[in-house]
């Protein structure tokens, strides 16, 4: 049957936009477009995030001293790996770096999970936002803010710390000038900086919960332990593996904060391996064993993350 020419009048110009959306795209927008959108981002990765580390694993086989330019920068294979295994200055700041995380990181996440626990319960909604909003102030402060803070908490003669134990009925405490204090001064304010990040993280892996398995959980035993362990545990899991992951990560590079309060003293109570390892860069002026020092720990760092997915990570059955 022939349309009448009305009909094919009236259709017409509904159709043209259509097949002009559909076959044609904007003009001001072509294949190369997601590209320059993309272009910032890769170039701002090149060039703070890749090239210094390809820049450290050349120099790493070189003889690198920027007090000796003359000297040229020759290349000598594994020399300076092989100078920092047999370094004991290297490995006894890398056993300080482990023991600090080894003494924050527990509190960290005992401190995280019983914070995350309190806001998962229900009631008192605007108490419970409040208090999401007042955990990233801490992570909103940067490490050099940080270790400011800490130099006046800790202070021997004004300082926060020193007036608690005031009250309290103790004497003043040299805690920057002593090494068990100045650990304990800078493990207390990465204590305080970094537990809402893991009460954030592990408040999001409690979301995850079914409702229906947790109210039903709640009903079948009134302990608390056995609801975490058996319910919520699962779903903490992944989140547990990113904290430990960053976290691990986040102290082997920590500098500023420890800069700031203690430039690594006394004596070497601080001297963590990014303080080591920034002296021995650029006040020996060694970039070539820096680098090599630097390199292995990116090393220990991957296999930490490695061990981190293979112990601990799960994947959660929907």
């Amino acid at each position: 049957m022939t349309p009448h020419p009305a009909e094919t009048a009236a259709a017409g110009p509904a159709e043209e936009p259509t097949k002009a959306k559909s076959g044609r795209l904007d003009p001001g927008y072509g294949r190369l477009t997601p590209l320059w959108f993309l272009l910032p981002a890769v170039g701002t990765l090149l060039v703070i995030g890749i090239y210094p580390t390809l820049f450290a694993l050349v120099t790493s086989f070189r003889r690198y001293n920027l007090a000796r330019p003359r000297d040229g920068f020759p290349f000598v294979g594994f020399e300076n790996y092989l100078g920092v295994l047999g370094d004991r200055s290297y490995w006894d700041s890398l056993l300080l770096t482990a023991r600090f995380f080894l003494t924050v990181m527990p509190v960290e996440l005992v401190l995280g999970i019983a914070i995350a626990l309190m806001l998962h319960q229900p009631g008192l909604p605007f108490l419970r936002a409040l208090a999401r909003v007042s955990l990233v102030v801490p992570l909103a402060t940067t490490f050099a803010v940080v270790g400011l803070i800490g130099r006046l908490m800790f202070n021997r003669d004004f300082g926060v710390a020193n007036q608690i134990l005031g009250f309290v009925g103790l004497g003043g405490f040299d805690w920057l000038g002593s090494s068990a204090g100045a650990f304990a001064a800078i493990a207390i304010m990465d204590i305080w900086q970094w537990t809402p990040f893991c009460a954030l993280i592990f408040l999001a892996g409690l979301s995850m919960v079914p409702m229906e398995i947790e109210e039903a959980a709640r009903l079948e035993t009134p302990s608390r332990l056995a609801l975490l362990r058996h319910v919520q545990l699962p779903y903490l899991l992944p989140g547990l593996t990113a904290v430990l992951i960053l976290r691990s990560a986040d102290i082997l590079k920590l500098f500023d904060m420890v800069f700031v309060m203690t430039r690594g003293g006394p004596g070497s109570a601080t001297d963590l391996i990014s303080i080591y390892i920034q002296r021995i860069g650029f006040r020996v002026f060694d970039m070539g064993t820096a680098s090599a020092q630097a390199i292995l720990l990116l090393v220990v760092t991957i296999i930490l993350s490695r061990l981190y997915i293979r112990l601990l990570y799960r994947e959660i059955d929907p």
